[in-house]
């Protein structure tokens, strides 16, 4: 079982469930053979940018950040790393790309457990490559490729 620590510390009523998350991690998790361990902070813009900036030199907020753990050497454990997710830019998000709230939420997660995973998208190559496979889980959990184009309905 991969362990989930869980922090909500935004204002936002629209975050879902701890046991969802849960569900989106193990989704993404479900074939690695060792159990791991994820912690999810879920914030406002402020904290948001105050990271955003500290650890990215990128001023303004954006909707995820992933802080992969490295072990020292000698020292054994299950700790992937930590994401950090921006509630209300996940909200605005969803919204104007006309997508279910929680599809886009799981697809933050996907998006960023992969990135702890060691997957990138620095380049045409490597963004290809990570979008089929976010593309590939969310499919398991039936939620539609977020790459695809929204038509209004």
């Amino acid at each position: 079982m991969n362990i989930l620590e869980f922090q909500i510390v935004s204002e936002s009523t629209r975050v879902p469930e701890e046991q969802q998350f849960q569900y989106w991690v193990d989704s993404v998790l479900s074939t690695d053979a060792e159990d791991s361990e994820v912690v999810i902070r879920v914030v406002d813009e402020e904290e948001m940018a105050r990271f955003n900036e500290q650890y990215r030199d990128k001023k303004g907020v954006t909707n995820i950040l992933s802080f992969s753990y490295e072990a020292p050497a000698g020292f054994e454990s299950a700790l992937l790393g930590d994401l950090l997710l921006c509630a209300p830019v996940i909200e605005t998000e969803a919204l104007l790309q006309n997508k279910p709230l929680n599809h886009h939420w799981a697809h933050m997660i996907v998006h960023g457990i992969l990135h702890l995973l060691g997957y990138d998208h620095v380049d045409d190559a490597d963004a290809t490559e990570m979008e089929a496979k976010e593309i590939e889980i969310l499919k398991t959990i039936k939620i539609k490729n977020p790459y695809q184009e929204r038509v209004s309905e």
